[in-house]
């Protein structure tokens, strides 16, 4: 088997796996109707225009809007968010952006990340969520409540641990999930804090074609 087709078997296989133990719906064949670019994960999709998807645990609609697609790198796939954007929570109003920022959404990894353009006053923002998937030129994940921020002061702040704690038994999270979701957590804090990897800077050269 070529491995293309091994990798993109593999990737399906786990997608699936983690829709049905999200409680997520899963749709039939290989790939989930991804349009894929030369990426050897098979799951970035080939179009300009993206939609970023935020879910809660269980399906339930959250934080949604519009992005364009930048490219991808080592560290995943990067979107712009221009200023104007509008976002809604859910089906709830919509929210207007002020400033530029841009996304990651890394290819393996629980979180997503924002990186906001000055003068927001918060310079990275960190989701904990599960893997960021591709289908249909929409990025979806489930947000698991924890927030990694770092102000633009460089204060660093551990966000929403009480509402994670209460969704543990309102929306009834397996222990694997929860466990994941405190090591990425921590891992965060971390790499946030001392800028490793792509904390380090790697965003300047995106925001940079947006702002």
């Amino acid at each position: 088997m070529p491995e293309e087709a091994v990798v993109e078997t593999w990737w399906c296989r786990a997608v699936a796996e983690r829709r049905l133990r999200l409680g997520m719906a899963v749709n039939g064949g290989c790939g989930f109707g991804l349009t894929t670019v030369g990426s050897a994960f098979g799951n970035v999709p080939s179009m300009s225009d993206v939609k970023v998807v935020f879910r809660k645990y269980g399906g339930a609609l959250h934080w949604n809007h519009a992005a364009t697609l930048l490219g991808e790198d080592e560290h995943g796939v990067w979107v712009a968010v221009p200023g104007g954007t509008y976002a809604r929570k859910g089906t709830g109003p919509p929210v207007m952006s002020k400033t530029a920022s841009i996304m990651l959404f890394p290819r393996d990894a629980w979180w997503t990340a924002s990186f906001n353009a000055p003068p927001h006053k918060v310079e990275i923002y960190v989701d904990v969520t599960t893997v960021p998937e591709w289908r249909d030129g929409e990025v979806t994940m489930v947000d698991l409540d924890l927030d990694v921020i770092r102000m633009r002061d460089g204060r660093l702040i551990l966000d929403d641990e009480d509402e994670f704690a209460e969704h543990q038994v309102s929306l009834g999270y397996p222990a694997d999930v929860i466990e994941r979701a405190e090591e990425t957590a921590h891992w965060l804090m971390v790499a946030v804090k001392e800028g490793q990897g792509v904390f380090g800077g790697a965003h300047v050269g995106w925001l940079l074609q947006v702002t």
